[in-house]
Protein backbone atom coordinates (compact mmCIF):
# COMPACT_ATOMS: atom_id res chain seq x y z
CA UNK A 1 0.00 0.00 0.00
CA UNK A 2 1.58 3.32 -1.04
CA UNK A 3 2.29 5.84 1.71
CA UNK A 4 0.71 9.23 1.01
CA UNK A 5 2.27 12.61 1.81
CA UNK A 6 0.04 12.88 4.87
CA UNK A 7 1.22 9.49 6.06
CA UNK A 8 4.85 10.43 5.52
CA UNK A 9 4.33 13.56 7.57
CA UNK A 10 2.72 11.49 10.32
CA UNK A 11 5.61 9.04 10.28
CA UNK A 12 8.04 11.91 10.68
CA UNK A 13 6.12 13.45 13.56
CA UNK A 14 5.85 10.11 15.35
CA UNK A 15 9.54 9.30 14.99
CA UNK A 16 10.30 11.36 18.09
CA UNK A 17 8.31 8.86 20.16
CA UNK A 18 10.71 5.98 19.62
CA UNK A 19 10.54 3.08 22.05
CA UNK A 20 14.31 2.93 22.33
CA UNK A 21 15.44 0.32 19.79
CA UNK A 22 19.19 -0.10 19.93
CA UNK A 23 20.92 0.45 16.58
CA UNK A 24 23.51 -1.95 15.30
CA UNK A 25 26.79 -0.77 16.76
CA UNK A 26 29.71 -0.43 14.38
CA UNK A 27 32.46 -1.20 16.85
CA UNK A 28 33.21 -3.85 19.46
CA UNK A 29 33.73 -7.57 19.51
CA UNK A 30 30.46 -8.61 21.16
CA UNK A 31 28.29 -10.70 18.82
CA UNK A 32 25.26 -9.05 17.29
CA UNK A 33 21.82 -10.58 17.84
CA UNK A 34 19.28 -9.58 15.18
CA UNK A 35 15.92 -9.80 16.96
CA UNK A 36 12.38 -9.09 15.87
CA UNK A 37 11.15 -5.81 17.31
CA UNK A 38 8.39 -7.44 19.38
CA UNK A 39 11.32 -8.60 21.54
CA UNK A 40 12.60 -5.07 22.21
CA UNK A 41 12.15 -4.97 25.97
CA UNK A 42 12.35 -8.74 26.45
CA UNK A 43 15.81 -8.89 24.94
CA UNK A 44 17.09 -5.92 26.90
CA UNK A 45 16.23 -7.79 30.10
CA UNK A 46 17.58 -11.13 28.92
CA UNK A 47 20.84 -9.66 27.62
CA UNK A 48 21.39 -7.82 30.91
CA UNK A 49 20.72 -11.00 32.90
CA UNK A 50 23.11 -12.96 30.66
CA UNK A 51 25.88 -10.42 31.20
CA UNK A 52 25.28 -10.35 34.95
CA UNK A 53 25.48 -14.13 35.16
CA UNK A 54 28.33 -14.84 32.72
CA UNK A 55 30.27 -11.60 32.28
CA UNK A 56 29.82 -11.95 28.51
CA UNK A 57 28.08 -9.34 26.39
CA UNK A 58 25.97 -9.30 23.24
CA UNK A 59 24.78 -6.39 21.14
CA UNK A 60 21.15 -6.12 20.09
CA UNK A 61 19.83 -5.01 16.72
CA UNK A 62 16.04 -4.70 16.71
CA UNK A 63 13.92 -4.51 13.57
CA UNK A 64 11.51 -6.26 11.25
CA UNK A 65 12.10 -9.93 10.55
CA UNK A 66 11.81 -9.49 6.80
CA UNK A 67 14.37 -6.71 6.68
CA UNK A 68 16.81 -8.72 8.79
CA UNK A 69 16.42 -11.74 6.51
CA UNK A 70 17.32 -9.54 3.55
CA UNK A 71 20.34 -8.12 5.38
CA UNK A 72 21.55 -11.62 6.27
CA UNK A 73 21.39 -12.58 2.61
CA UNK A 74 23.46 -9.48 1.87
CA UNK A 75 26.14 -10.52 4.37
CA UNK A 76 25.23 -8.61 7.53
CA UNK A 77 27.51 -9.76 10.40
CA UNK A 78 24.78 -11.06 12.72
CA UNK A 79 25.53 -14.22 14.70
CA UNK A 80 22.02 -15.02 15.97
CA UNK A 81 18.72 -14.34 14.22
CA UNK A 82 15.54 -14.32 16.31
CA UNK A 83 12.66 -14.16 13.84
CA UNK A 84 9.01 -13.42 14.58
CA UNK A 85 7.95 -15.98 11.96
CA UNK A 86 9.68 -19.34 11.66
CA UNK A 87 9.30 -19.43 7.88
CA UNK A 88 12.08 -16.88 7.56
CA UNK A 89 14.45 -19.19 9.44
CA UNK A 90 13.37 -22.13 7.28
CA UNK A 91 14.09 -20.16 4.12
CA UNK A 92 17.53 -19.05 5.31
CA UNK A 93 18.35 -22.60 6.39
CA UNK A 94 17.39 -23.89 2.96
CA UNK A 95 19.86 -21.37 1.51
CA UNK A 96 22.64 -22.58 3.80
CA UNK A 97 22.78 -19.38 5.85
CA UNK A 98 22.02 -20.88 9.29
CA UNK A 99 23.82 -23.67 11.10
CA UNK A 100 20.67 -25.75 11.35
CA UNK A 101 16.88 -25.44 11.43
CA UNK A 102 17.07 -23.58 14.75
CA UNK A 103 14.67 -23.72 17.67
CA UNK A 104 11.15 -22.50 18.31
CA UNK A 105 11.53 -20.10 21.23
CA UNK A 106 8.05 -18.58 21.63
CA UNK A 107 4.58 -18.07 20.21
CA UNK A 108 3.44 -14.46 20.13
CA UNK A 109 0.03 -12.78 20.21
CA UNK A 110 -1.38 -9.57 18.77
CA UNK A 111 -3.55 -7.04 20.59
CA UNK A 112 -5.58 -3.97 19.74
CA UNK A 113 -4.21 -1.05 21.72
CA UNK A 114 -5.34 2.55 22.15
CA UNK A 115 -3.72 5.47 23.98
CA UNK A 116 -5.36 6.93 27.06
CA UNK A 117 -7.88 9.55 26.00
CA UNK A 118 -8.71 7.85 22.70
CA UNK A 119 -12.38 7.35 21.86
CA UNK A 120 -11.42 3.84 20.76
CA UNK A 121 -11.99 1.41 23.62
CA UNK A 122 -10.21 -1.87 22.81
CA UNK A 123 -12.36 -5.01 22.79
CA UNK A 124 -11.39 -8.52 21.65
CA UNK A 125 -13.90 -8.68 18.79
CA UNK A 126 -12.94 -5.22 17.42
CA UNK A 127 -16.58 -4.14 17.64
CA UNK A 128 -15.78 -0.59 18.77
CA UNK A 129 -13.26 -0.23 15.95
CA UNK A 130 -15.89 -1.37 13.45
CA UNK A 131 -18.51 1.03 14.84
CA UNK A 132 -16.16 4.01 14.87
CA UNK A 133 -14.90 3.22 11.39
CA UNK A 134 -18.46 3.07 10.04
CA UNK A 135 -19.17 6.43 11.69
CA UNK A 136 -16.07 8.04 10.18
CA UNK A 137 -14.47 8.46 13.60
CA UNK A 138 -11.15 6.72 12.86
CA UNK A 139 -8.56 9.10 11.43
CA UNK A 140 -5.43 6.94 11.79
CA UNK A 141 -4.92 3.31 12.75
CA UNK A 142 -1.47 1.74 12.96
CA UNK A 143 -0.06 -1.69 12.19
CA UNK A 144 3.37 -2.96 11.18
CA UNK A 145 4.03 -3.15 7.45
CA UNK A 146 2.65 -6.54 6.37
CA UNK A 147 5.03 -6.67 3.43
CA UNK A 148 7.95 -7.65 5.66
CA UNK A 149 6.89 -7.59 9.35
CA UNK A 150 5.23 -10.79 10.65
CA UNK A 151 3.18 -8.90 13.24
CA UNK A 152 1.84 -6.77 10.41
CA UNK A 153 1.04 -9.90 8.43
CA UNK A 154 -0.94 -11.31 11.34
CA UNK A 155 -2.67 -7.94 11.91
CA UNK A 156 -3.76 -7.91 8.27
CA UNK A 157 -5.09 -11.47 8.56
CA UNK A 158 -7.06 -10.57 11.70
CA UNK A 159 -8.55 -7.48 10.08
CA UNK A 160 -9.50 -9.49 7.00
CA UNK A 161 -11.12 -12.10 9.26
CA UNK A 162 -13.16 -9.32 10.92
CA UNK A 163 -14.04 -7.76 7.56
CA UNK A 164 -12.32 -4.45 8.31
CA UNK A 165 -9.20 -4.56 6.16
CA UNK A 166 -10.50 -2.76 3.06
CA UNK A 167 -12.41 -0.10 5.00
CA UNK A 168 -9.32 0.74 7.06
CA UNK A 169 -7.08 1.39 4.04
CA UNK A 170 -7.69 5.18 3.85
CA UNK A 171 -6.65 5.66 7.49
CA UNK A 172 -3.98 2.97 7.82
CA UNK A 173 -0.52 4.01 9.00
CA UNK A 174 2.26 1.47 8.56
CA UNK A 175 5.20 1.12 10.93
CA UNK A 176 8.48 -0.22 9.60
CA UNK A 177 8.18 -2.85 12.34
CA UNK A 178 5.79 -3.60 15.19
CA UNK A 179 7.72 -1.44 17.65
CA UNK A 180 7.28 1.56 15.36
CA UNK A 181 3.61 0.64 14.88
CA UNK A 182 3.23 0.84 18.66
CA UNK A 183 4.86 4.28 18.62
CA UNK A 184 2.32 5.46 16.06
CA UNK A 185 -0.65 3.82 17.80
CA UNK A 186 0.19 5.52 21.10
CA UNK A 187 1.37 8.85 19.74
CA UNK A 188 -1.90 10.66 20.35
CA UNK A 189 -2.19 11.27 16.60
CA UNK A 190 -3.97 7.95 16.06
CA UNK A 191 -6.97 6.29 17.64
CA UNK A 192 -4.95 3.11 18.15
CA UNK A 193 -3.49 0.12 16.36
CA UNK A 194 -2.65 -3.57 16.40
CA UNK A 195 0.65 -4.38 18.11
CA UNK A 196 2.49 -7.20 19.86
CA UNK A 197 1.25 -8.25 23.29
CA UNK A 198 4.87 -8.29 24.45
CA UNK A 199 5.10 -4.55 23.79
CA UNK A 200 1.74 -3.82 25.40
CA UNK A 201 2.93 -5.58 28.57
CA UNK A 202 6.26 -3.76 28.74
CA UNK A 203 6.58 -1.38 31.72
CA UNK A 204 7.78 1.33 29.32
CA UNK A 205 4.61 1.02 27.21
CA UNK A 206 1.78 -0.33 29.39
CA UNK A 207 1.07 2.96 31.22
CA UNK A 208 0.42 4.72 27.91
CA UNK A 209 -2.76 2.90 26.90
CA UNK A 210 -5.19 0.01 27.17
CA UNK A 211 -5.36 -3.18 25.15
CA UNK A 212 -7.19 -6.46 24.51
CA UNK A 213 -6.04 -9.71 22.95
CA UNK A 214 -7.30 -10.46 19.45
CA UNK A 215 -8.63 -14.03 18.98
CA UNK A 216 -5.77 -16.35 18.02
CA UNK A 217 -7.92 -18.15 15.42
CA UNK A 218 -8.31 -14.95 13.40
CA UNK A 219 -4.76 -15.28 12.08
CA UNK A 220 -1.91 -17.71 11.51
CA UNK A 221 0.13 -18.39 14.65
CA UNK A 222 3.18 -16.27 15.35
CA UNK A 223 5.61 -19.17 15.75
CA UNK A 224 8.88 -17.44 16.55
CA UNK A 225 12.10 -19.30 15.77
CA UNK A 226 15.77 -18.49 16.21
CA UNK A 227 18.96 -19.87 14.73
CA UNK A 228 22.71 -19.46 14.89
CA UNK A 229 24.19 -18.06 11.71
CA UNK A 230 27.24 -19.48 10.00
CA UNK A 231 29.72 -17.09 11.61
CA UNK A 232 28.49 -17.55 15.20
CA UNK A 233 31.26 -17.69 17.77
CA UNK A 234 31.48 -19.02 21.35
CA UNK A 235 29.75 -16.04 23.00
CA UNK A 236 26.86 -16.26 20.54
CA UNK A 237 26.61 -19.98 21.21
CA UNK A 238 26.54 -19.36 24.96
CA UNK A 239 23.83 -16.71 24.60
CA UNK A 240 21.77 -18.96 22.33
CA UNK A 241 21.91 -21.69 24.97
CA UNK A 242 20.99 -19.15 27.67
CA UNK A 243 17.86 -18.21 25.74
CA UNK A 244 16.58 -21.76 26.28
CA UNK A 245 17.26 -21.76 30.01
CA UNK A 246 14.66 -21.15 32.79
CA UNK A 247 15.83 -17.60 33.59
CA UNK A 248 15.36 -16.38 30.03
CA UNK A 249 12.16 -18.36 29.54
CA UNK A 250 10.67 -16.78 32.67
CA UNK A 251 11.29 -13.32 31.21
CA UNK A 252 9.66 -14.38 27.93
CA UNK A 253 6.64 -15.70 29.79
CA UNK A 254 6.28 -12.48 31.75
CA UNK A 255 5.90 -10.62 28.46
CA UNK A 256 3.02 -12.84 27.41
CA UNK A 257 4.76 -15.35 25.16
CA UNK A 258 3.58 -18.94 25.02
CA UNK A 259 6.69 -21.08 25.47
CA UNK A 260 7.47 -24.30 23.59
CA UNK A 261 6.60 -27.37 25.61
CA UNK A 262 4.06 -25.58 27.80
Amino acid sequence: MPITLARRQFLASASALALGAMPLAAQGAAPVVAAASDLQFVMEEIAAAFTAETGMQVRLAMGSTGNFARQIREGAPFEIFMAADEQFIADLHAEGLTRDAGDLYAIGRIVIMAPHGSALVPDPELDTLAEMLAAGQITRFAIANPEHAPYGMRAREALISRGLWEDLQPVMVLGENVSQAAQFALSGNAEGGIVAQSLALAPQVAPRGTWELIPADWHQPLRQRMALLGNAGPVAEAFYDYLMQPAARAIMERYGFVLPGE
